[in-house]
């Protein structure tokens, strides 16, 4: 194939899978968006809570995130003769509704649209490391919707943070200057691969959650059964996480963000996941509880047994750090007192 045919194909390849990436990140958008307005869908994408099978006896006890209840309505049957005059008056009702509901749709949409460009804008910023101005951001903002923009930039915040699991902070407040920051120090901010990709931070924070919840230690069948919910299959690349598998059971163990090790006695040979020492480093159960109980739109409280749980090891982990610092101090003070005695006698 000559020369020039073979680099107009690799153009049309690179373009081809930019525009890939670029439609994946805005169906996620919308799909934050969309779980930002119901609740209750949330489960089915973004931060599947699962539970392990003792703890159904406490479901009651838990408080269940508002917006989760269906509501039905039933529609009572005319009687045949009145179906002409009933018709004609709903006729009217839906033609002098649909005006102004249509328009509401139209408005909502947009915004979306905007809030989703506005992602894109942020999160390849975060990709080249560079500094992010409020003037920067306005400029992607239509002009009709700069009246809106905190609630635009709230709303960009959110999917940033359930799907990619970075935060959005303000730096510098005279110079409106702001920084993306990972929830965990991932290598490569958060790509794991450098320059390939997105933060799989989201991703490793869910995966975290659901060992948490499943006694830590989830074994792979309960690891997959999560990520299937959430449309991430083992073999089928995803724009956000690349090869699932590899990512999961090669990339985060290698970088000790999770152990994946063989089941005590499994024969045919099977494997579970814990935490990793980078990630017990790194975060603590209540941050993870902390980022499971947004996604899903209800406080970390909410799942009682997890969160006491969770609230014991913040305790620990205080004893722990008290009781190094007094370690240091008495050796910090022996070491003196020894070096005091060693110059007495000279």
């Amino acid at each position: 194939m000559p020369r020039g045919q073979k680099s107009k194909l690799r153009a049309r390849e690179k373009r081809r899978k930019a525009q890939g990436e670029t439609q994946g990140l805005r169906d996620a958008q919308a799909t934050a968006t969309k779980e930002k307005k119901s609740p209750s869908s949330s489960s089915s994408r973004l931060g599947v809570i699962t539970q392990r099978k003792s703890a159904a006896r406490s479901r009651s006890t838990l408080k269940r995130p508002r917006g989760a209840l269906s509501t039905t309505v039933s529609v009572g049957v005319s009687h045949p003769r009145s179906c002409k005059r009933a018709n004609g008056k709903v006729e009217k009702k839906q033609r002098s509704s649909q005006a102004p509901s249509s328009t509401m749709q139209s408005r909502r949409d947009s915004l979306t649209k905007t809030t989703s460009m506005l992602v894109q804008f942020l999160m390849q910023m975060y990709k080249m490391k560079r500094p992010i101005m409020k003037a920067d951001m306005l400029k992607i903002v239509n002009k009709k919707y700069r009246n809106r923009f905190l609630e635009i930039l709230r709303r960009a915040s959110f999917s940033m943070e359930v799907v990619f699991g970075v935060d959005l902070k303000e730096v510098d407040s005279a110079k409106h200057s702001y920084a993306i920051v990972s929830k965990m120090d991932l290598p490569n901010n958060g790509m794991v691969s450098r320059g390939r990709g997105f933060p799989k931070t989201g991703l490793l924070m869910n995966l975290l959650g659901v060992i948490f919840m499943r006694g830590n230690c989830a074994t792979e069948e309960e690891i997959w059964g999560f990520l299937n919910k959430m449309r991430v299959y083992a073999g089928q690349r995803h724009f956000i996480f690349g090869e699932p598998r590899k990512l999961i059971t090669q990339d985060l163990v290698k970088l000790k963000y999770l152990e994946y090790r063989q089941v005590a006695n499994s024969d045919p040979a099977r494997y579970e996941f814990l935490w990793g020492p980078r990630a017990r480093a790194e975060t603590t159960k209540m941050r993870v509880l902390e980022f499971l109980a947004k996604v899903n739109h209800t406080d970390p409280s909410a799942f009682q047994p997890w969160y006491e749980e969770a609230v014991r090891d913040e305790e620990e982990r205080a004893q722990a750090t008290v009781t190094l610092s007094d370690s240091s101090n008495a050796t910090a003070i022996k070491c003196s007192k020894a070096m005091s005695s060693s110059s007495s006698h000279t």
